[in-house]
């Protein structure tokens, strides 16, 4: 019923920066926070930054500083910006969001299928 789809990732330069998207589709929904995880090889799935439907925003305290989350409610997008791009940076960047359709009154999480960001010289 609901799909989200990232977008942006690829091989960059240490010191580089990049902007994730990730975009929701389907019919009749409401979408309430949306956040990004990362998850690099051989490590747990952790969370990047969240934002709220109002557009409050949180980061994960190792993320504070060269992460930035902002969402397009009327496009249904929210974004991801990384700067000063680190090999430890190196990981799937997933989209996450609650989301309410019009089966239920309690949100869902969905789940994007992750962009690779690789960060080698």
């Amino acid at each position: 019923q609901v799909q989200l789809v990232e977008s942006g990732g690829g091989l960059v330069q240490p010191g580089g920066s990049l902007r994730l998207s990730c975009a929701a589709s389907g019919t009749a929904f409401r979408i309430s926070n949306m956040a990004w995880y990362r998850q690099a090889p051989g490590k747990e799935r952790e969370l990047v930054a969240v934002i709220t439907s109002g557009g409050n925003t949180n980061y994960a305290d190792s993320m504070k500083g060269r992460f930035t989350i902002w969402r397009d409610n009327p496009r249904s997008t929210v974004y991801l910006r990384i700067n000063s791009l680190k090999p430890e940076d190196t990981a799937v960047y997933y989209c996450n969001a609650n989301i309410f359709t019009s089966a239920t009154m309690m949100p869902r999480t969905y789940w994007g299928q992750g962009t690779q960001v690789t960060v080698s010289s």
